[in-house]
């Protein structure tokens, strides 16, 4: 399809590159600097796994932790340098030392900003110091909130903390290690069978069964302008300087919780407004009019039964591979660095009304926004041009890169190839959008349930 091409459509597309260009080299650098969520979750599944000892039967304890895990907390939190540590991992790694004088080192810093924390520390450095000393268990109440932590003291201090810790919590905590570790396996089970279904099909055909796609009729100069001037330049750059401000004005008197969850609600609607503004104007320049009623994106909900099952299937079957991926990573890169951050907001998030708007911007708005985006518009015009597979794959690349992470990139990778798949094989957008909506809503759940 060639088009006449004004310049000043080549001349905003080309500073919308360039614009993109510096963004997106900037964000990927700056990924480089933050840490990996990994370490995190990996200590969160170790405190929940300390909790839910007194309720585990002993033959079964092996299959939970091979060791006792406030030992392998301390021996991997010994593994980082201290000043890397936040502030709650430095007095878990103090209280559960084995060192000496309560492992105070005057190499390391101890400064800290939660003044709940600060207080703790005193306290505890003057036990350390002085054996007669009892540590003031007043203080310990301040810490009912968190409940390893109450429990790691309880456990050295000889404080009585049953009243929190207590049997039904302790089952609690073992419903969910046991989720924890059992709905990965068993998705990863039925994943791998579907993916060998999938196979022997195709073996058996030698054909991909992709159904009919209707692209726009837009130039790929008008995709440039969709992702890189109203995705990056507008969405990414200019819309979070109102979104910010404006939750800033109004939050004054909120936690810092619920209003950094404000934040990332608002900051998602503002950032889909402008490529959402500009496929509307794109339309409109088609047609002369733009209908609701116009299925544009071939989301194609009904039977909506179908495109649900789709979707699922797709969800499942991209797991295995995600996370092979995920482990090849693993394995050639020690601490990767670059984890999207709204992972550590939800992994230490405590306020309820914050976590529903944090699950609608992850499970709703992201998975419907992204994929109208990538897999409603980008990805048919792409599969017009250069050929299905080119066009699932440019496709899947634009979407992990824009997620400006260097460490994530391979799995979204293959999760946007997924994805396009779906898209592609059913026909329909909404198969597209539920799977991505239940990945989002896994790595949710997962991180919900570490919660101590």
């Amino acid at each position: 399809m060639i088009k006449n091409i004004s310049r000043k459509k080549l001349f905003l597309a080309f500073i919308s590159l360039l614009f993109t260009f510096f963004v997106w080299q900037q964000g990927l650098k700056d990924s480089l600097n933050r840490p990996s969520v990994s370490f995190d979750i990996s200590q969160k599944e170790k405190e929940i796994a300390e909790l839910a000892l007194q309720s585990l039967p002993a033959n079964f304890k092996k299959y939970v932790s091979t060791n006792d895990p406030v030992e392998e907390i301390n021996d991997s939190l010994s593994s980082v340098s201290f000043d890397e540590l936040t502030e709650r991992n430095k007095l878990i790694w103090m209280i559960s030392s084995d060192l000496p004088d309560f492992g105070i080192d005057n190499n390391f810093s101890y400064e800290f900003k939660n003044k709940n924390y600060k207080l703790l520390f005193d306290d505890l450095e003057r036990k350390s110091n002085d054996d007669s000393y009892k540590p003031n268990y007043d203080l310990f109440e301040l810490f009912k909130g968190d409940r390893f932590l109450y429990h790691l003291l309880g456990k050295n201090f000889d404080f009585d903390a049953s009243s929190l810790i207590t049997k039904s919590l302790s089952q609690r905590m073992l419903v969910k290690i046991l989720a924890i570790r059992l709905i990965p396996l068993f998705t990863l089970l039925i994943g791998s069978i579907l993916i060998l279904k999938a196979l022997w099909t195709f073996i058996s055909s030698r054909k991909i069964a992709w159904k009919e796609f209707k692209p726009l009729d837009l130039h790929l100069i008008d995709m440039v302008l969709l992702i890189a001037g109203g995705f990056v330049v507008l969405g990414e750059v200019v819309s979070p300087l109102f979104s910010i401000g404006l939750v800033e004005f109004f939050s004054k008197d909120l936690s810092i919780e619920l209003s950094q969850a404000l934040k990332i609600f608002f900051g998602y609607l503002f950032m889909a407004i402008p490529p959402l503004l500009i496929v509307y104007y794109q339309i409109k320049s088609l047609n002369g009019e733009f209908l609701f009623k116009n299925d544009y994106f071939q989301f194609k909900g009904l039977p909506i039964k179908d495109a649900i099952m789709i979707g699922f299937k797709g969800w499942l079957m991209i797991i295995p591979f995600v996370l092979l991926v995920s482990l090849i990573m693993n394995s050639l890169i020690d601490n990767q660095n670059g984890s999207n951050p709204l992972l550590e907001i939800v992994l230490n998030n405590n306020n309820y009304l914050s976590f529903i708007l944090l699950f609608l911007t992850t499970t709703f708005l992201a998975p419907l926004f992204e994929e109208i985006i990538f897999r409603g518009i980008l990805l048919p015009i792409l599969s017009r041009d250069f050929g299905i597979i080119l066009g699932i794959s440019i496709s899947a690349f634009i979407f992990a890169l824009a997620h400006l992470s260097i460490s994530e990139m391979p799995p979204l990778l293959v999760l946007g190839i997924g994805l396009g798949i779906t898209r592609i094989v059913s026909g329909s957008l909404l198969s597209s959008v539920i799977m991505h909506s239940l990945w989002n809503g896994l790595t949710f759940l997962n991180l919900f349930l570490l919660r101590t």
